[in-house]
């Protein structure tokens, strides 16, 4: 297999010398642990009494990482990166609400970006993550089969109407829509109802995805279950496939809680079971579309080889590569040129709700071995490259 994801010109074609040395500097910082956490609890300080750091965030770390503050601001991004074949995926990344006027908020939001979605070429999906509708506790709730009050099935009813509106319009503007996944002991009732959805909509083709977390040790079983049921009941599945975000918090609540953790218990034990799931869902292509978000080249590989076995074309529908806006250039940018379908995760919003992301993404940065280090020795060889060609 060729070797394509070392070609830092095409990685970073489209960043001004300014913002490559904005990569590398913040790349630095993550790279520095410590430093990582003391400017989270800085930062969570800051906010919690109201001092002014929003312009700070707003042209560091926010600008690195989102699109915009709102859909139209992200457009420039947007249209930018689809110049090199790369399209986006606009997410609405404000976390943690609780109140029910947020979440109708929420579902307005995504119903634009639906809209956006029809209209654009270079917008092929819609985004959300189950807890933008509803609440945490009640997802929880619902999962662990607790008996709801009449007020939280009425609640839970809400939540429902939401994923429904959601999934409709998404099937009526024929524009795919990836529900990302959450901790385990909430997720239960989420696939539960996305399978639904996938029931009433996937009818055609895979209009609604599910998000699923390789790291957890039951999902590989828990897709050869929606095949066997997709297959019996005649709709699609569409799969987003990643290898998960909340690894400390799942071992932690484990150990709290005195249950086995249901996470693997090595990345190269993730790693293969990330692979297997690959395999399987190419295999099964009559049933699966796949958006394979990763950052992992070893892995993308294995996608570009077993589709040149299968005689796939990098342009199939049923196939995407996806990584995050602000990172793995290398990978998004020289998978497009060979003409692979690739979209960035463009996240968006104002920027005090999208703090507590940015937080997230630069622990996740932390904790992800290699990851940060190699997106410094590309910034490296590709700042190398640039003095060198002025030279001449």
């Amino acid at each position: 297999m060729e070797q394509i994801f070392n070609n830092t010109e095409i990685a970073f074609s489209l960043k001004t010398d300014t913002e490559l040395e904005r990569a590398y500097f913040l790349f630095k910082l993550i790279a520095n642990e410590p430093l990582v956490r003391m400017g989270t609890a800085v930062t969570r300080f800051a906010l919690k009494v109201h001092l002014p750091i929003e312009e700070l965030i707003r042209s560091t770390v926010f600008d690195h990482f989102c699109g915009g503050v709102n859909e139209e601001d992200c457009l420039k991004v947007v249209d930018k990166m689809f110049t090199k074949g790369v399209s986006s995926v606009l997410d609405f990344s404000v976390e943690g609400k609780e109140e029910e006027v947020q979440f109708e908020a929420a579902t307005q939001m995504i119903l634009k970006t639906i809209a956006f979605g029809k209209e654009k070429l270079a917008i092929p999906f819609a985004v959300f993550k189950p807890t933008g509708l509803g609440r945490f506790s009640l997802f929880e709730k619902k999962s662990s089969q607790v008996v709801l009050t009449k007020n939280e099935e009425e609640e839970w009813s809400r939540v429902v109407a939401r994923f429904d509106l959601i999934c409709k319009t998404s099937c009526d503007h024929n524009v795919p829509l990836l529900i990302d996944a959450e901790e385990s002991w909430m997720q239960n009732a989420a696939d539960d109802l996305i399978l639904d959805m996938m029931r009433k909509y996937n009818k055609n083709k895979a209009i609604v995805y599910n998000t699923v977390q390789m790291y957890r040790l039951d999902r590989l079983e828990y897709l050869e279950k929606i095949n066997a049921v997709a297959l019996k009941e005649e709709f699609y599945l569409g799969i987003k496939l990643v290898r998960g975000a909340y690894l400390e918090k799942e071992n932690d609540r484990a150990n709290e809680k005195g249950y086995a953790t249901p996470i693997c218990s090595s990345k190269e034990i993730t790693d293969a079971n990330y692979d297997t799931a690959i395999s399987y869902l190419l295999g099964n292509l009559d049933v699966f579309s796949l958006f394979i978000g990763t950052h992992n080249e070893k892995s993308c590989y294995l996608v570009m080889e077993l589709m040149k076995q299968k005689n796939l074309q990098p342009s199939d529908f049923r196939i995407w590569f996806g990584q995050l806006y602000g990172m793995s250039d290398h990978i998004s940018f020289n998978l497009a040129i060979k003409g692979y379908n690739v979209a960035k995760y463009l996240p968006f919003g104002p920027v005090k709700d999208v703090i507590p992301y940015l937080i997230r993404r630069a622990e996740e940065n932390t904790s992800i071995a290699g990851q940060t280090n190699r997106e410094l020795e590309l910034i490296k060889k590709e700042r190398a490259r640039r003095e060198k060609k002025q030279e001449v």
